[in-house]
């Protein structure tokens, strides 16, 4: 291979592009093309076809991901690592899900949130399964590819910045305010040291995942969203600083906070455990 061409192609953000359009594009086509049209032909029953065709899709989009990387880099794929797998399942699902909680508790204890009934009748399969591929989706690219890259190119702290930048795109998201940037910027430094701190995607995913899962459950809207369902049926009064508003419980400062310590405290065992990697010096 020409020099010229191989080093623009092991350039970080040539892999970081060519990455996200190649994995991404099949995951769109597949799923589009082939697993909707096969799936809604045999299954009439939509809340029953897509979760499974969510399912499948976030599996493929991982072997996309794993099978792509693997011939691109010629490397082991160590950010998809099983190594603690299960711990990394329920430790991050039930710390993203009691973060949530404990600022519900709170809320509930100043008196600003009040449960009015519980009934898994305005919840589905199908709303979990979204929010397992929304979140496979953001982690495996955002942490997994980007934050990866990056850090082994440009160190860990410019990795940190560029991953706190990267969620900005969501200030887009309906509801959102200028509180919400701060927020943004605080969820992708903690993610960032999710993934930093384990060097694999399983922890920051499931702690997307009980994170996402826990503002519907508590009836709070998701990411300035009210159409993801609800198994507790409640009410948010009081300040909007404190309930997050419309944007739900994660614009609470309270959340903020709590997701802040989070991160901070993941960075200072990193730092402790020599996970920090500096900055490549220039040839």
């Amino acid at each position: 291979m020409n020099q010229s061409i191989k080093k623009i192609l092991d350039f970080p953000i040539t892999k970081i592009i060519l990455g996200i359009t190649v994995c991404f594009s099949l995951f769109v086509v597949i799923q589009n093309f082939l697993l909707k049209p096969f799936f809604f032909n045999i299954i009439q029953d939509q809340s029953i076809a897509k979760p499974i065709i969510h399912c499948i899709s976030s599996v493929l989009l991982l072997v996309s991901y794993y099978y792509f990387f693997r011939f691109y880099d010629k490397r082991k794929i160590t950010e998809l690592s099983l190594n603690h797998l299960p711990k990394e399942i329920f430790g991050g699902f039930i710390l993203g899900f009691l973060t949530i909680s404990l600022s519900i508790f709170i809320l509930y204890f100043l008196g600003y949130y009040q449960i009015i009934s519980i009934t898994t009748a305005y919840y589905s399969t199908k709303f979990f399964t979204m929010l397992i591929i929304a979140a496979l989706v953001e982690d495996l690219f955002h942490r997994g590819l980007i934050v990866r890259e990056i850090e082994n190119w440009l160190g860990t702290h410019i990795a940190i910045v560029i991953a706190m930048l990267v969620e900005l795109q969501h200030i887009f998201n309906p509801n959102s305010g200028l509180f919400d940037i701060f927020f943004y910027l605080i969820w992708g430094f903690t993610m960032a040291m999710l993934f930093i701190y384990t060097k694999r995607i399983w922890l920051p995913f499931f702690f997307h995942l009980g994170w996402n899962f826990a503002q519907p459950f508590y009836g709070s809207n998701l990411t300035g969203t009210n159409d993801m369902g609800n198994i507790i049926q409640s009410k948010f009064t009081g300040p909007e600083l404190l309930t997050g508003g419309a944007f739900g419980i994660e614009g609470s400062i309270f959340t903020a906070s709590f997701l802040l310590i989070i991160g901070i405290v993941l960075y200072y065992f990193a730092k402790k455990e020599g996970k920090i990697i500096k900055r490549k010096a220039m040839n």
